[in-house]
């Protein structure tokens, strides 16, 4: 699929009060370590823990609470218009809050899949995949040291892949209550925080399979 815009961006669109109170309530809830695919819901085992962290390496926190998406679902159907996605999609799903502590990190990965979701008990992830990506920084970067939110653009010209043309870090995301939606099929990477605690929000949105 050929797109002029990789991401776009909103520079401190969620009010600081806002940001502070969905990082009170994220913290108020029991973290989980975060997972990739593949590994769901079982129970893991010292071995799959050691495996997980070798791609990724964070804390999280479901949240599912109406007052969040109505905070964001604006920005991401407005990214949608002005990048000339115009991506079809009709389901968020759970807002991921994401910690990244000292040395935690989420190495080089893309959030859709070839397949469709098939959850048949589910209407509304069967049959669809995840198209766009959000990610709101909770935390000012004075906040933290690394935890940088890298693209990597190598699906653009794979056979000449160049570090300086093809990854970017994401500067204009630094400020606190900053936006950033993106094609889910878009090669992305959190590099690792090297002091302090970066706090973000996740959401995927999802929709028909591209035709």
């Amino acid at each position: 699929m050929n797109i002029s815009n990789y991401y776009w961006y909103f520079k401190s669109a969620i009010p600081p009060k806002i940001c502070d109170d969905i990082i009170k309530y994220g913290l108020s809830k029991k973290s989980l370590l975060a997972r990739t695919g593949g590994y769901g819901n079982k129970k893991l085992t010292k071995n799959d823990v050691k495996d997980i962290k070798k791609k990724r390496n964070s804390d999280l926190v479901w949240l599912n609470d109406p007052w969040v998406y109505r905070e964001i679902h604006p920005y991401v159907h407005q990214a949608n218009r002005n990048a000339g996605w115009n991506f079809e999609w009709d389901f968020s799903e759970s807002c991921q809050f994401t910690k990244y502590k000292l040395n935690q990190y989420y190495d080089w990965h893309c959030d859709s899949w070839e397949k469709p979701y098939h959850k048949p008990n589910d209407l509304n992830r069967h049959n669809k995949i995840r198209k766009l990506s959000m990610t709101c920084q909770l935390t000012d970067s004075s906040e933290y040291e690394g935890g940088e939110l890298e693209f990597d653009f190598r699906d653009y010209d794979p056979h000449t892949r160049d570090e300086v043309l093809h990854v970017r870090k994401a500067m204009e995301i630094l400020p606190k209550g900053s936006i950033i939606v993106f094609p889910s099929f878009v090669w992305h990477r959190v590099k690792p925080v090297t002091a302090g605690t970066r706090y973000s929000l996740v959401v995927w949105h999802l929709g028909k399979p591209f035709k």
